[in-house]
């Protein structure tokens, strides 16, 4: 079993995910409601809106639609997104990119439970949480 996060924008899907995939890399698709079988039944104004979106890289999977329910859109602090880093270059990268336009909350620093740690809010409103644990450091 695994869980991926799963993010919902207001029609700038297609901007934020490309975003993700420059500071993260991987391989991203598609799916617009035009290409889907939803399009004859939504407005002409939707049939570019992103139905569907998935950026993979090894064992990481992030979601995401331009599908906002009829109350909107609302960004809040109860969901954030781990990114588990491979490297200390690795997490340094992402945290300098994702937090490029946003907020460095609690920018990347050794933890007391051994890893470089750091969170951000990107320029979208989304919450990160970056960790690296380092092998072999005693603290």
């Amino acid at each position: 079993m695994k869980i991926h996060s799963y993010l919902t924008f207001s029609g700038n899907c297609r901007e934020a995910m490309t975003f993700y995939q420059s500071c993260l890399g991987g391989t991203l698709r598609f799916q617009t409601i035009g290409d889907s079988p939803l399009s004859e039944k939504m407005p002409q104004r939707m049939k570019d809106c992103i139905l569907h979106a998935a950026l993979t890289k090894n064992d990481l999977t992030l979601l995401a639609s331009d599908m906002v329910g009829q109350s909107g859109l609302n960004h809040g602090n109860a969901v954030s997104l781990s990114l588990s880093c491979g490297s200390e270059e690795e997490i340094r990268s992402c945290f300098e990119k994702l937090s490029a336009g946003g907020i460095a909350e609690h920018p990347l620093e050794d933890s007391f439970w051994g890893a470089l740690f750091g969170n951000l809010t990107d320029k979208y409103g989304n919450h990160w949480l970056l960790n690296y644990e380092r092998k072999g450091i005693e603290y």
